[in-house]
């Protein structure tokens, strides 16, 4: 059996944030260090596990609880999980806080008119046009975290420096097992 152990990184924060960007680089320095490591990305979910669910609070609440049971089961066989995730809800994320073991809550936290402005799935564009009348965090509730784990600020700190405040972070909880990973990239790639 693997010493590894499988922790949950569930990132939350409203569309365009900067959640499955973050989850992808974290991915790639895990994967340089030879982590298993799985992301249950939302939107991906949606096309198959969810795809009987729209998007109302109770069919958003399925759909969380389903990605709670998969991140559940992944962490427990030793994968570092990463859940980009908007989950609007406190409850569904306290949730998951008590059902999985090393559970950490990144809320990744952006203004709204930073969100409008990089829009990078048009979503802002077609709500603000009425387009759409259920986005979260402008016609549709989100509830911020009221103690997540870490926050970060994406207007503020570049996806290195994001990148290395959760990576300083697990390894004070100490989810790394002490092993040094490949170094976080000082580059700009994005």
């Amino acid at each position: 059996m693997s010493d590894d152990k499988g922790f949950v990184l569930w990132f939350t924060g409203l569309s365009g944030s900067g959640k499955t960007t973050l989850a992808t680089r974290l991915s790639e320095y895990f994967n340089n260090g030879g982590k298993k490591i799985e992301i249950l990305d939302g939107d991906e979910i949606r096309k198959g596990l969810s795809k009987d669910l729209g998007f109302s609070k109770e069919d958003r609440e399925k759909h969380n609880e389903r990605v709670i049971y998969v991140a559940k089961l992944l962490a427990r066989n030793g994968v570092i999980t990463l859940v980009p995730l908007i989950s609007p809800y406190r409850e569904i994320r306290e949730k998951a806080r008590q059902e999985i073991d090393n559970f950490v809550e990144i809320y990744i936290r952006c203004p709204i008119d930073v969100l409008i402005k990089r829009d990078p799935k048009g979503l802002y564009k077609k709500a603000l046009a009425g387009e759409i009348t259920n986005l979260t965090g402008l016609q549709d509730t989100y509830e911020e975290p009221l103690n997540p784990d870490l926050v970060i600020d994406t207007d503020k700190h570049s996806i290195d420096e994001s990148l290395r405040m959760i990576v300083d972070y697990l390894d004070g909880r100490g989810l790394l097992d002490g092993s040094k990973l490949a170094a976080v990239s000082d580059s700009k790639n994005s």
